[in-house]
């Protein structure tokens, strides 16, 4: 009996191409795209914003500030005020700036997942503090439970366009 060949490339084959994974260098959303190009402000306007928040921090401070911090503030430079607020002179804030660590990296459990906050890299993630849950059988609004977090987790690490989780629920 002579073999029927049998077409191929219809809809199987569409069906593979479609759940065959995007290699990594075709990614539309790859972890540290650098970003930056909306720029909401002009940087004269960024600065008038630091002078004033410079001005701020020296000419009202801090009120409420607890003892730890006024003697960290107070012997690097800071001063309380009569008020028994905390003020903070430029030259203290502009050298905290200065000194600041520019490349900073989160790190994951697995190099491969470490998030290098530096060059104007962006990450996608789940974040926030959602202490409420809408039960989905009841309709209702419920307190978040551990399962609830737990499956929020799952959730993110199945999505490959999600990079980071922290502190959800």
């Amino acid at each position: 009996m002579p073999t029927v060949s049998r077409r191929m490339g219809g809809r199987t084959a569409r069906h593979v191409l479609r759940n065959t994974p995007v290699p990594v260098d075709e990614r539309p959303v790859k972890p540290g795209q650098r970003g930056g190009r909306y720029q909401p402000l002009t940087e004269f306007e960024i600065q008038q914003i630091h002078h004033a928040v410079l001005d701020v921090l020296a000419e009202i401070g801090l009120a409420n500030a607890i003892p730890s911090c006024i003697e960290r503030v107070v012997g690097a430079g800071g001063k309380l005020s009569s008020e028994g607020r905390l003020l903070f002179p430029r030259a203290l804030i502009e050298d905290i700036i200065a000194g600041a660590a520019k490349d900073i990296v989160l790190h994951g459990q697995d190099p491969r997942y470490d998030l290098s906050l530096s060059d104007g890299r962006f990450y996608f993630g789940k974040a926030g503090a959602a202490v409420h849950m809408v039960d989905l059988e009841t309709r209702t609004y419920r307190d978040s439970t551990l399962a609830d977090l737990y499956n929020a987790a799952r959730i993110v690490d199945a999505m490959e366009h999600i990079h980071f989780f922290q502190r959800p629920l």
